[in-house]
């Protein structure tokens, strides 16, 4: 289930790193909450998961930029439009990857309580509904320029926080400078492959130093299928749906999330901690 809740919600506007949070605290899977380390070392499968699945996807585009921009170093020039590109990728993730590594005790430790996610959830789907509907859609990525791609990463460091949502509020920042709604999605999609990879190798390092828990291979085996297999998926109907549609379904769910979680916390139902 972890595995379907990753891979749904890692491409979708929503907050996997919230999600995986809010589950467990939900349906009180205690293994999982009395477990942190357990619960990290399963986040890092969970994610390389939804990497292979974008991977899948995206093989194409990834192929494309990556002999791009080895072209643009052995020339040391910027000579296309896939070069430019290319650069603009590397130089987005940036942000993300300093904040990642130089956060990543702090947001671990302090900034994944659930009533801070549902908040988060609240308050950056509105953002994303808001900046859609005011947004001119009159740009694609060949009009993408440094500022621009910087200014997605910058926002893309902001999604540390659980709740936020990476592709959410790289597709804002994306919406908010022009984009139309499928080149706000493909870049953020794209942006978030060295984060999801880089974050993930580190992760892996740090965690699973002594190997996996005894008795976990298969669970741990079956969530990372499952989550880059629904990660794939979402990816694909994603990309199909906002060729269309706006993103209202998505904000109207994190409103709703956000109040249940808010909701039962209120009520007494479960603690305000994730504990």
């Amino acid at each position: 289930m972890l595995g379907l809740v990753q891979g749904v919600t890692e491409f979708a506007p929503v907050s996997s790193s919230g999600h995986l949070i809010l589950v467990p605290w939900l349906f009180n899977w205690t293994f999982f909450l009395k477990n942190p380390d357990l619960n990290k070392t399963f986040d890092v499968a969970l994610h390389m998961g939804t990497f292979v699945g974008a991977f899948v996807y995206f093989w194409r585009d990834i192929v494309k930029y990556l002999a791009a921009w080895f072209r643009s170093i052995r020339a040391r020039s910027v000579r296309t439009i896939d070069e430019r590109l290319a650069w603009f990728l590397v130089i987005g993730t940036i942000p993300g990857a300093i904040a990642g590594a130089l956060g990543e005790d702090v947001i671990e430790e302090h900034l994944g309580q659930p009533w801070l996610i549902a908040v988060m959830l609240a308050v950056f789907g509105v953002i994303l509904f808001v900046v859609d509907r005011v947004s001119r859609t009159d740009r694609e990525l060949s009009d993408l320029t440094l500022r621009s791609a910087l200014f997605i990463g910058v926002a893309q460091a902001v999604a540390l926080q659980p709740g936020v949502s990476r592709s959410g509020v790289t597709i804002t920042a994306g919406r908010g400078i022009g984009l139309d709604r499928p080149s706000a999605a493909r870049f953020s999609f794209l942006l978030s492959l060295p984060i999801i990879f880089g974050a993930g190798l580190f992760k892996a390092a740090k965690h699973l130093r002594h190997g996996l828990p005894p008795g976990t291979t298969g669970p741990f085996l079956w969530g990372t299928v499952a989550s880059a297999i629904s990660g794939f998926l979402v990816i694909w109907a994603l990309m199909a749906y906002l060729r269309r549609r706006d993103f209202a379904p998505f904000v109207v769910y994190r409103l709703a999330m956000a109040g249940l979680v808010l909701g039962l916390i209120a009520s007494g139902v479960r603690p305000a901690s994730g504990l």
